[in-house]
């Protein structure tokens, strides 16, 4: 199932073109991360998915997350779902623009950045920079990452946290500098006095890191 999206196309398209894929949090829409598009890259192709699930106040969700159930806050069925639609929604869009030389990229908060994770452990190939905030990886998403240090090299992580978060415990975010840091990656990983949420220290350095 190919997913909605909303683009931003640079005035020249090659083969080479840089693609950013982003994908939001719980609730949110595609419009959410898009409006970081004025301080990317001009020449980079810029797409921002909606997730397939509705919840409520008209927002979207890659899976549903029972609250009140910390072993249910990941639907993995759902998950692994939006996991295909999305790898699908990537390739018929690199496909489209005919980007053979390109690489992908990735941006994905709360939600989107837990699928973020599992997406460029998997394709490691497809994928450069990813930006995972105010998330972590899921186990339960892993289970068939490659583990090839020679293959996840090109791979660059930017990850932060809010210190405060009361969605996603610090804790949890933590995890993410042991899992790269086991598998060989190339990471930076920044803690922020803020919420479940991207304060503006948080934004310049996700700008320096995409703008490398």
């Amino acid at each position: 199932m190919n997913l909605d999206y909303i683009v931003r196309e640079p005035e020249n398209i090659t083969s080479k073109t840089p693609v950013l894929f982003m994908l939001h949090g719980y609730g949110s829409n595609e419009q959410d991360l898009f409006s970081f598009r004025e301080s990317l890259p001009n020449d980079w192709i810029l797409v921002s998915f909606r997730a397939p699930k509705t919840t409520e106040f008209e927002g979207y969700s890659w899976y549903d997350i029972d609250f009140n159930n910390p072993e249910q806050f990941v639907n993995t069925e759902q998950a692994k779902e939006s996991l295909n639609s999305v790898l699908e929604s990537i390739m018929t869009i690199i496909n489209h623009y005919g980007l053979t030389e390109s690489k992908a990229h990735l941006c994905g908060f709360s939600q989107g950045g837990i699928l973020c994770y599992s997406l460029a452990l998997k394709y490691p190939d497809l994928f450069n920079y990813v930006a995972c905030m105010s998330c972590y990886p899921e186990e339960k998403l892993l289970t068939d990452i490659v583990k090839d240090k020679k293959k996840l090299e090109t791979l660059r992580f930017f990850v932060s946290h809010g210190t405060d978060d009361a969605i996603i415990p610090l804790d949890w975010g933590r995890k993410a500098a042991d899992l790269l840091y086991d598998l060989g990656c190339y990471f930076t990983f920044r803690e922020y006095m803020s919420g479940h949420g991207v304060n503006q220290k948080n934004y310049m350095d996700l700008m320096d890191f995409f703008s490398k």
